[in-house]
């Protein structure tokens, strides 16, 4: 084991987009694990969206940090020194960690591995976090029926991606928003999505999805928010159902655009809009993860990394969340 630890450091807060000012890269000592604490040697480290609503100095759905904090986040690795009857050293879990080489984790918040099951990236992708968004936002939000038409943009992200797989597991015609035609290929070529519209090549939404979901749209999971959203507002089915998972698209914005007033098209569909926490279903999450691992094992569900190579490249594979660098799940890869 090393005898220094490198952490990332949350430097100041941005003004609009965030940039490599706002992260500070410290070298300390390895910290030490207290009663029921793991020390893990980080392999893969998380990076995600939401990360942004954090770095403001208000109240969000995540716990804002303060500056001069050390950045959090989702971390798969090796029990290096334990405190815990429960895990052994060379145990393999993941859990809330830090951005560094090592993070002390609390046994009650953190998951065991199999990496038998599949690669460890995977358990920040669709066996973590994002997969039980997806899981608990379509089935339990969106409620899905065979023959519905599913919508979701940021169809090629770590959560979108598995959206539109479970939703064709259901029986559901699936149309995704994405950003390049290599998105979109993967899309319809691997992932078997019926339609998939680049948005950055398109210049009329509502015309794109009057071509892909021609029946109208009866779930729509939006991630994106924006102009998307604006769109398919309008092709709303009777009953239909919007999960609101996330706002990437917005959440660089200084003041809130006010933009098309859409809530009247809500009216006449009788449309549901609900937005979605995925701490709120923590207590399934068992269920979530068994679901989906059988999926994976199975061929079911198909799952992607965009792997970013050295923990002192994180800070680059957090901002390229937002000029839409990933395909599926977005990873630093720490440790071999």
């Amino acid at each position: 084991m090393a005898n220094s630890n490198r952490s990332w450091y949350f430097a100041e807060r941005p003004a609009g987009e965030p940039d490599a000012d706002c992260f500070e890269l410290r070298e300390e000592n390895v910290p030490e694990p207290g009663d029921g604490e793991l020390l893990v040697r980080v392999e893969y480290l998380s990076v995600d969206p939401y990360m942004r609503g954090r770095m403001r100095d208000s109240e969000s759905y995540a716990e804002p940090w303060d500056v001069g904090d050390v950045l959090k986040g989702g971390v798969v690795g090796e029990v290096v020194e334990s405190n815990s009857a429960q895990f052994d050293e060379g145990d393999f879990v993941t859990g809330e960690g830090t951005w560094a080489d090592y993070s002390v984790l609390d046994t009650g918040d953190v998951a065991p591995v199999d990496p038998e099951v599949a690669d460890l990236p995977a358990y920040l992708g669709v066996l973590g976090m994002p997969g039980r968004t997806a899981y608990f936002g379509l089935l339990d939000v969106g409620e899905p029926k065979p023959g519905d038409t599913v919508v979701v943009s940021g169809a090629a992200g770590a959560v979108g991606s598995v959206v539109g797989q479970i939703a064709k597991l259901n029986g559901c015609r699936v149309v995704g928003f994405a950003g390049s035609d290599e998105k979109t290929r993967w899309l319809t070529d691997d992932l078997g999505f019926d339609a998939a519209i680049n948005y950055k090549e398109t210049d009329d939404y509502g015309a794109a999805l009057e071509d892909a979901a021609p029946e109208g749209v009866d779930v729509y999971f939006d991630n994106v928010g924006g102009p998307i959203t604006d769109a398919v507002f309008t092709k709303l089915n009777l009953d239909a159902r919007v999960a609101v998972c996330g706002q990437i698209a917005h959440y660089n914005d200084e003041s809130v655009p006010t933009g098309p007033r859409k809530l009247p098209l809500l009216i006449a569909p009788r449309a549901k809009v609900q937005g979605l926490l995925v701490g709120d279903y923590a207590t399934r999450f068992g269920e979530a993860t068994e679901q989906l691992a059988a999926w994976v094992a199975s061929g079911e569900i198909d799952h992607r990394e965009s792997v970013v190579e050295g923990l002192e490249n994180a800070p680059d594979a957090f901002l390229g969340l937002f000029s839409g660098d990933n395909i599926g799940k977005q990873v630093v890869r720490v440790a071999e």
